[in-house]
């Protein structure tokens, strides 16, 4: 790629309660449907159980509850995002999965200041998807967040 050419990554746009989220593309393996997970007995809220996806065992994460937004129940729309980075493994609970989207670099803005320690450590940036704010996920960051938690 040529030097002066805008570097562009793919994210996949999720939904949690009215706020917009993306995680990076390199790191989404699958979008599937939602099922109940397998509780484990003393996991924290945040990990309402596991899944077994293609023969691996994966915690499931409600990312509702790790943002502090309220927590609803799954329905039809709500999906189970699976991610590896860092070699691990983990199925996110969103409300639904939207879309795929190209951002340039020069559409990430950093994140607005005044945000909670928590949110703003998650953050990597912000931008827009459809006139909404899009609030761009760190994907190193959410997953030493979740090692910390489990």
């Amino acid at each position: 790629m040529p030097q002066n050419e805008p570097r562009s990554e793919e994210y996949l746009v999720v939904r949690l309660g009215d706020e917009y989220y993306a995680l990076a593309g390199s790191a989404v393996r699958e979008v599937a449907r939602w099922r109940s997970p397998t509780p484990v007995p003393g996991s924290p809220p945040l990990l309402p159980g596991i899944i077994n996806q293609r023969g691996v065992v994966l915690p499931v994460v409600d990312l509702r509850r790790l943002l502090g937004i309220e927590a609803a129940p799954p329905d039809r729309a709500t999906r189970l995002v699976i991610i590896h980075q860092s070699s691990v493994r983990v199925a996110l609970m969103v409300d639904t999965a939207l879309d795929l989207l190209i951002l340039q670099a020069d559409d990430l803005l950093p994140p607005p200041v005044g945000l909670s320690q928590q949110r703003a450590r998650l953050l990597h940036a912000v931008s827009q998807y459809d006139a909404h704010p899009l609030q761009i996920f760190n994907m190193e960051a959410l997953i030493s967040t979740l090692q910390e938690a489990g």
